[in-house]
């Protein structure tokens, strides 16, 4: 074809075109050029075993119905509705690969195509058509496959970018004017919304975000609009980034590869997604060998990947693209944009799934992955794994200490069922018989994040896989710390010890703790606990700050958690007891309202009145109270 397209070559003969045996390329996502593929259907005589080559595709794969098996021979390189249940009958093939290496297959005649069909928009003044919301692997084909074959279509948008192919380089053409295919996003429920705060506890300032499409991916983003200059490098996104763009959340300002820019190869969502990206000069699409290839995601500095997965094992090994036996979709793009996350300089790879599947019957947190089931991404690539109980850092974690992270973010009931499971494999030591509890008190995200003195922390529970990180923040004290709070000097804790520290029944006792976090290495600066005592129905608490972070409030916070918590228990008092010489904790005691009952030549007892205050208070006194425990302003001490 040269130069414009000219109406008397939209017709043409597909049996001189396709023969039998050839291999096709459709085109992918939302630019599956419909219209083409059902003149196809109904003009294509004499021709048999054409294999097909596609990725997701979302409209309805035809071709994968049963009447046409004789005629088409369907290899996906990514499965999606009819197409998946075809490869479960045996009469379609599904070919694993990375979402960034698919062009090379066609480049190096391992899957050599004969023809492509795509979708285009019509050519502009200089005769350029746009690939439109899908240059992914289309840009791959159209270079390699020997006939080009184009649904022109006025209403697919021109995106910036390699999108372009000249319409000298389309063998046939035809025009099919058709809305493109729209996507919707799905109603957030609320375990999703869940991952989504808890995923967004990760995400900083400035960060460059992969993000999907999916529940999973908008939950995040509707979290992130107190977030400042993030950046966007992702394969795909949909409607929901828009909001950040037009708020200005997402501006590109702090990328280091592309600034200034969103990077993406295809696009799914509404019209809405679709007239935002049609001659959007701020938003540009690429191959996936380029927006997918590992070190172009590395230079991107804090590259943040979010992926999901139907299954992860203690150890930390991702399924996602099979359920047992069966697969259901594929690689895609998560292994590239995990190792491309891990490469990059402060760079988080992070994989968030819902715990549970099959209306709360199955564990997707598992001891051992359901067999049949293949491992995408490895144990050695994931940094992190997020569901609705929260995050489990894994990166540089041994097997037992995996364990134990894994086990806190699945779902309770299967919490002791998992950890009888890893013990009988000898990878969490004997003595460690308790599995993570909650705290109620805290809400759904057990996890705050507090400002204290201009500086981030957060506030959690103690749990099992803290043993390691108990045992540094004890032998970071000094020996008047140890002494202040035990009243003497211990000199070693054991692991065994610490153990039993952090194994704690929260129903009962409670254990806080106050982090700071640089990437996945957590440091525990500050623990606060107290012990139910059953025959006064009171709460004795305790507490230990790091040296250095003395000062900026850290116990005040913690007791005014255990305050609240024991309030809402329905305790009689909150006590302590102090040396006579710790006059810090002595003020912290007394400035929040503790009498001292008793005292003697080294220790002096105090005693907080729940139930007294709250008669005294009344109720508005008692919510500010609570209200005060989960506020995150800056505190002084």
């Amino acid at each position: 074809m040269k130069g414009q397209l000219e109406v008397e070559k939209s017709q043409f003969d597909w049996s001189q075109i396709l023969q039998s045996g050839d291999r096709l390329f459709i085109g992918s996502n939302a630019a599956v050029p419909s219209t083409l593929i059902a003149d196809m259907l109904a003009n294509l005589k004499g021709v048999s075993d054409i294999e097909v080559v596609h990725i997701l595709t979302l409209d309805e794969p035809v071709w994968a119905q049963p009447k046409y098996r004789d005629v088409f021979k369907i290899n996906s390189l990514f499965l999606g509705a009819g197409v998946r249940d075809a490869v479960a009958a045996g009469y379609a093939d599904y070919t694993p690969c990375f979402l960034s290496e698919i062009p090379s297959l066609f480049e190096d005649d391992i899957l050599p195509l004969d023809v492509a069909l795509i979708m285009v928009s019509p050519p502009d003044s200089f005769g350029y058509c746009s690939m439109g919301v899908s240059v992914d692997v289309v840009s791959g084909a159209v270079k390699c496959a020997k006939t080009i074959i184009a649904q022109v279509n006025d209403q697919m948008p021109r995106t910036g970018g390699q999108s372009f192919i000249h319409v000298d380089e389309i063998d046939y053409w035809q025009e099919g004017h058709q809305p493109i295919i729209e996507h919707l996003p799905s109603k957030i429920d609320p375990v999703t919304e869940q991952i989504g705060q808890y995923v967004s506890l990760l995400i900083e300032d400035g960060d460059t975000l992969q993000v999907g499409i999916g529940k999973i991916p908008d939950a995040v983003l509707k979290y992130l609009t107190d977030h400042k200059d993030l950046g966007i490098h992702t394969e795909m996104f949909s409607d929901s980034l828009i909001d950040l763009v037009e708020s200005g959340v997402v501006n590109n300002r702090c990328k280091s590869f592309h600034r200034e820019k969103i990077i993406t190869s295809f696009c799914m969502g509404s019209k809405k997604l679709y007239d935002f990206v049609d001659n959007n000069p701020h938003v540009e699409f690429h191959p996936s060998e380029y927006v997918n290839a590992p070190a172009n995601i590395a230079k991107n500095d804090n590259m943040v990947s979010i992926n999901s997965a139907i299954e992860v094992d203690l150890t930390g090994q991702v399924v996602s693209d099979s359920i047992g036996y069966q697969f259901y979709s594929g690689i895609g793009g998560q292994v590239d944009f995990i190792r491309g996350a891990s490469m990059s300089k402060g760079g988080k790879p992070i994989i968030a799934l819902p715990s549970t599947a099959k209306n709360g019957t199955v564990s997707k947190i598992t001891a051992l992955l359901t067999e049949g089931s293949g491992v995408v991404t490895s144990r050695g690539d994931v940094h992190y794994v997020v569901t609705e109980y929260g995050i489990a850092s894994l990166r540089g974690k041994s097997i037992r200490e995996r364990a134990l992270e894994m086990i806190k973010i699945a779902h309770p009931k299967f919490r002791d069922e998992l950890l009888a499971q890893v013990r009988q494999h000898m990878r969490v030591p004997h003595y460690q018989t308790q599995s993570p509890g909650q705290i109620p008190e805290l809400g759904r995200v057990s996890q705050k994040t507090l400002k204290l003195q201009n500086q981030k922390y957060t506030l959690r529970p103690l749990v099992p896989s803290d043993e390691r990180h108990l045992q540094e923040f004890f032998y970071s004290h000094k020996k008047e710390t140890l002494l202040m709070r035990y009243n003497y000097r211990p000199t070693r804790m054991s692991r065994e010890t610490s153990s039993s520290l952090v194994a704690v029944d929260q129903n009962t006792d409670v254990a806080l703790c106050i982090t700071s976090r640089k990437g996945p290495q957590e440091t525990i600066q500050a623990v606060g606990r107290y012990y139910f005592v059953p025959a006064a129905n009171s709460a004795e608490v305790a507490f230990v700050v790091r040296e250095e972070q003395q000062g900026k409030g850290m116990a005040r916070t913690l007791l005014r958690w255990l305050i609240s918590i024991a309030t809402s228990r329905g305790l009689d008092a909150v006590i302590a007891y102090t040396r006579k010489d710790n006059k810090p904790m002595q003020n912290i005691f007394l400035g929040f309202g503790f009498k001292i009952v008793d005292q003697d030549l080294d220790e002096i007892h105090f005693s907080l009145p729940l139930a007294k205050e709250a008669q005294e208070t009344g109720d508005e006194g008692k919510e500010k109270l609570e209200n005060e425990a989960v506020s995150n302003k800056p505190e002084s001490s």
